[in-house]
């Protein structure tokens, strides 16, 4: 959608590793959340994580960008270790951009003001430049007319819209994705879906929890399946959706297929 977007290679494979996660562990108190967890996802690629409630999945991407810190392991982006002390994490999650649940924009400030405001702070554009970018972008996702709105004028499927907009608008080298259509009325998830799914055409590196069966089965290249803070199991979306060797995996897909 904009330039720098285009992260796959010429042959439209996914390409070198961008995260490389290493035995990750995430305690809170005695609870064991995650449990040795690695896993490699590499530049251009979607990855979709499944899994039920309580099963680690969101802890283990929080802690891709350090919104929680894990308890062990480690964590590489783009070759540095961002588990190690001292790690500039404005600079992390710049880069390592995230979509919530529900929403998270700022109700105080107008579409503009809440797109603009994290580039211009962080220096990463200027004013002229970031309201050039959020012009743009607020055309390609249908919401131009909204840019002097506030969140509450919008519909939950507007406001998260204009989330993964600014979340763009940092020009990100990946985003993440947490349930982000879990908090909309049936009706407004697809206009959310598709402008993720045109994210995925863009070439975006994407990492997505979400129980959007068909979004998985139609834009992920690769599916990891969490249960009990471990991946139970991985592959494409076709070997993970429609060929599932694992048990647990048989059951969790039989449930919410119904």
């Amino acid at each position: 959608m904009t330039a720098g977007l285009h992260n796959t290679n010429r042959s439209g494979e996914p390409g070198e590793v961008l995260i490389r996660v290493e035995h990750l562990k995430k305690h809170f108190g005695s609870l064991e959340v995650l449990r040795d967890v690695s896993q490699e996802i590499r530049r251009g690629q979607k990855v979709v994580l499944l899994g039920p409630s309580g099963s680690g999945k969101t802890t283990f991407l929080r802690c891709l960008n350090l919104l929680e810190e894990p308890t062990g392991g480690k964590i590489y982006f783009e070759g540095q270790d961002i588990t190690a002390p001292h790690v500039n994490i404005d600079a992390l999650r710049s880069k390592m951009c995230m979509v919530f649940q529900q929403f998270n924009l700022f109700p105080h400030l107008t579409i503009r003001k809440n797109i603009t405001l994290a580039p211009v702070k962080l220096k990463l554009q200027s004013r002229e430049e970031a309201e050039a970018n959020c012009e743009k972008l607020l055309k390609r996702v249908g919401l131009y007319d909204k840019i002097d709105a506030y969140p509450r004028q919008l519909s939950g499927g507007q406001q998260q819209r204009i989330a993964i907009v600014r979340a763009m608008a940092m020009n990100p080298d990946v985003m993440l994705f947490d349930e982000p259509t879990s908090a909309l009325d049936p009706e407004m998830v697809g206009e959310v879906l598709s402008v993720m799914e045109q994210l995925a055409l863009d070439g975006m590196t994407m990492v997505v929890v979400t129980h959007e069966i068909g979004f998985a089965r139609e834009v992920a290249d690769h599916v990891v399946f969490m249960d009990g803070g471990v991946i139970v199991e991985q592959g494409t979306a076709a070997e993970v959706l429609d060929r599932p060797q694992m048990q647990r995996t048989q059951d969790f897909l039989r449930k919410v297929l119904k």
